[in-house]
């Protein structure tokens, strides 16, 4: 009887795995010897499967294990610029001394800038500026 449970069972894998998928099409199990290899017709990849303890267990093929290792390493380093461009590694904001020192700087620029209005439209004998309120 277990002789003829495990042929059963072992023809009844790829399907069990294909119905526990929402989209039975997607993917495809061929066998291969002792294991299977399982194509994902959406995206092209493929996977190495054996049975262990009745169960179809799946692992990526070597290629794309390389291709996932790359584009994990591209995340981490992605990840890293972003930690490293946090609050806390970023230059403190100035000091109130610093701060009343550039509104100094800009007052007086303004003053400058004014006068130089002023001294424009008393040459042209044009209307004065009106008053700030």
């Amino acid at each position: 009887m277990k002789a003829f449970a495990i042929p059963l069972a072992a023809g009844l894998l790829p399907l069990a795995a294909l119905a526990a998928e929402p989209d039975a099409t997607r993917f495809q199990l061929e066998r291969s010897g002792d294991h299977f290899v399982r194509l994902d017709r959406q995206t092209g990849a493929m996977s190495l499967c054996v049975e262990k303890d009745g169960t179809l267990v799946c692992r990526m093929a070597a290629d794309e294990r390389a291709a996932y290792e790359d584009e994990l390493d591209r995340l981490s380093d992605r990840v890293g610029a972003l930690e490293k461009n946090t609050p806390a590694a970023r230059p403190a904001l100035p000091t109130d001394a610093e701060v009343d020192r550039s509104i100094g700087i800009m007052e007086r620029m303004m003053r400058s800038f004014m006068g130089i209005v002023r001294e424009f439209q008393a040459e042209d004998g044009a209307n004065p500026l009106p008053q700030r309120s």
